[in-house]
């Protein structure tokens, strides 16, 4: 028994003085600086801003396409990236956006095409899916859709 403590206690102590190394020795200062730069950007989010948040085609006659487009900026501190823009039903399609970066103060534009299906008052909405902090936008068209004329034989 006397060899099992006294083996324990030759241990204990080895332990304890192999590990006098200053751990604060070991810091890089380069990686330091680069974590800290990191964690910075990492709080930084791009913020797109919309020239318009509604688009409103007034009145049109049933089953005739109208198109307009939204202007968008960068106003936030990273770039803008939009993964996807979907609309609320098939009736409505957006087009023709950048899958590139947009540099934070650059510009971009999309466009919504309704084929003016439906009747009265109609609203639907564009979700844009990218990279801000909310993680999408929604942007709305509205119109009112007058019925078809009626024809007879």
């Amino acid at each position: 028994m006397k060899k099992v403590i006294l083996g324990l206690a030759a241990l204990s102590i080895l332990s304890f003085t192999s590990c006098k190394e200053d751990a604060t020795k070991k810091i890089v200062e380069n990686n330091v600086v680069a974590a800290a730069e990191r964690d910075a950007n990492a709080s930084k989010f791009p913020i797109i801003s919309f020239d318009k948040m509604e688009h409103d085609f007034g009145e049109i006659e049933a089953h005739t396409p109208v198109e307009t487009e939204f202007n968008y900026t960068n106003t936030g501190d990273a770039p803008l990236v939009i993964t996807d823009i979907k609309s609320s039903c098939g009736c409505t399609v957006p087009k023709d956006w950048s899958r590139e970066p947009l540099a934070p103060g650059e510009s971009g534009k999309f466009s919504v095409k309704f084929n003016g299906s439906g009747s009265n008052k109609i609203t639907k909405t564009i979700t844009v899916t990218a990279n801000t902090e909310k993680g999408s936008e929604v942007v709305k068209i509205t119109a009112f859709v007058k019925p078809a004329p009626v024809t007879t034989n």
